[in-house]
């Protein structure tokens, strides 16, 4: 990988992974401006956690590694829809320690994404991002179309 002399491995989070995992999920959720009174609440991220180990959950996480280091983050889930037989892949948080960022760790991350999505029989593996989150853009253009549609959200 560029800018690393030891190989970057792409894995599934595992158990003993929770504090480094909990930093960069930290920071991404900073970067979406969920910290002091917006914050999630702890058994938000307590349960969002535990989802990665239960097999009867479709939610998955992936880390990026050198030397022990986690470097990123990816969580993913499958779901199914009105208009496909096979499921869809929705890539839900993609996030990179700034330390590591343009040194190809989010597109290793969603390379491996694509592979397992494609491996899963998905028709379709999509995500979202800000209007205003234009590194990421430059990254995604590389790898997908934009999909030309506004999403509109209601919260409760």
């Amino acid at each position: 990988m560029v800018g690393y002399s030891h190989t970057m491995n792409i894995r599934p989070v595992q158990l003993q992974d929770f504090d480094q995992w909990k930093v960069l999920w930290d920071g991404y959720n900073a970067f979406y401006e969920r910290v002091g009174p917006t914050a999630l609440p702890e058994n938000i991220t307590q349960t969002t956690w535990q989802r990665f180990f239960d097999t009867y959950e479709p939610v998955h996480a992936l880390v990026a590694e050198v030397d022990g280091q986690l470097l990123g983050l990816v969580h993913y889930l499958y779901h199914r829809s009105t208009t496909s037989i096979g499921p869809n892949c929705y890539l839900q948080d993609l996030f990179t320690a700034e330390a590591a960022r343009g040194k190809g760790v989010g597109r290793a991350l969603i390379d491996a994404v694509i592979d397992i999505s494609k491996a899963a029989g998905c028709g379709r593996l999509y995500w979202h991002t800000r209007e205003s989150n234009v590194t990421a853009q430059r990254l995604y253009n590389q790898v997908a179309e934009g999909g030309g549609v506004m999403v509109y959200r209601k919260i409760f």
